[in-house]
């Protein structure tokens, strides 16, 4: 296994520093990448340019932003933001995990809970009725969910603050601090729910329906005895690398519904980064991401062996 993993993470450092170069030449090579930056002083923006090497070629580029990161642990410095990325994301990465950290371990026993009892009562009415939900939150976009919650929660039926920004730094005032992130978190809760039960459900009817369960039943254990010590066993095995992996995305945020209600996670700052043309904050974020995404397939991999010792990492064929 620790071979597996040292491979793995070898293979890791080499796909991100192949993606890093193509970022890296296609975000300089676009449109007005060394202009003066719309609001930044004149003076300043020399000083950023002789700093970066903006005036060279490319590949000079490259080795001086390399040389930057190796040398003084700097990835660039934001013009929208007037400070370095790394505080950029130091500064907006803890509001999005408190904004995401919840619906993550909500959505968890309600997803499981729907998803056991929909397989167990399945084609029952109320084995239909959830299914109806999990299909209207897994089809409708997550932008919908929020904007509808935000109109008729918040302003219409007025059960909570009607705010247009979502105040979760607020120290004066705790009360109004988590109020104002009720609306977020039930929009990310509902679709984490939706995927959670709709997997539960389709891997523990599969595994309800399977020859063992029938000997186990034939063996003298009841219907509850067999669910619960076999089928739902087996049934996470799937089930675990989701959790394991959702919670690593954590610290990626939540894009949309960060924009939508205003929370100044890392979410929202990417969209800034585009819209003001700061380049080496959108280089930043895409690599953070990028990293995000291949520690979650690592974990995850890694986790399928956790949960079922008989998978073995790496192992092949003999």
């Amino acid at each position: 296994m620790v071979r597996y993993i040292l491979q793995r993470i070898g293979l890791m450092i080499i796909t991100a520093f192949i993606i890093t170069i193509i970022v890296f030449v296609m975000i300089h090579m676009m449109p007005n990448f060394n202009k003066p930056q719309l609001g930044i002083d004149p003076e300043q923006w020399e000083i950023i340019q002789d700093r970066e090497g903006y005036n060279k070629p490319i590949p000079e580029q490259f080795q001086i932003w390399i040389k930057n990161i190796a040398l003084r642990g700097e990835f660039g410095w934001s013009v929208t933001k007037n400070s370095d990325v790394i505080a950029v994301l130091k500064d907006r990465i803890p509001v999005s995990v408190k904004v995401n950290i919840y619906p993550f371990f909500i959505s968890i026993p309600i997803g499981f809970s729907l998803g056991i009892w929909a397989a167990l009562r399945k084609n029952k009415p109320d084995d239909h009725l959830i299914s109806i939900g999990v299909i209207f939150f897994i089809s409708v976009p997550s932008f919908v969910v929020a904007t509808l919650m935000q109109y008729y929660l918040g302003y219409v039926w007025d059960l909570f603050p009607p705010l247009y920004a979502a105040r979760i730094d607020v120290v004066d005032n705790p009360e109004l601090a988590y109020t104002s992130i009720v609306l977020p978190v039930l929009a990310m809760t509902t679709g984490s729910v939706a995927v959670l039960t709709r997997y539960t459900r389709a891997e523990l009817t599969e595994v309800l329906t399977s020859e063992f369960m029938l000997l186990c039943r034939t063996k003298g254990l009841t219907r509850r005895q067999s669910t619960v010590r076999h089928a739902m066993r087996n049934s996470m095995v799937p089930l675990a690398p989701i959790i394991i992996g959702g919670l690593v995305s954590v610290l990626a945020g939540s894009l949309i519904i960060e924009r939508i209600f205003r929370i100044p996670g890392i979410g929202g700052v990417y969209l800034e980064a585009f819209t003001g043309r700061d380049y080496p904050l959108v280089m930043m974020l895409l690599l953070f991401y990028m990293v995000i995404g291949l520690v979650t397939t690592l974990v995850v991999d890694i986790s399928y062996s956790i949960v079922d010792p008989r998978i073995r990492l790496g192992g092949g064929k003999k």
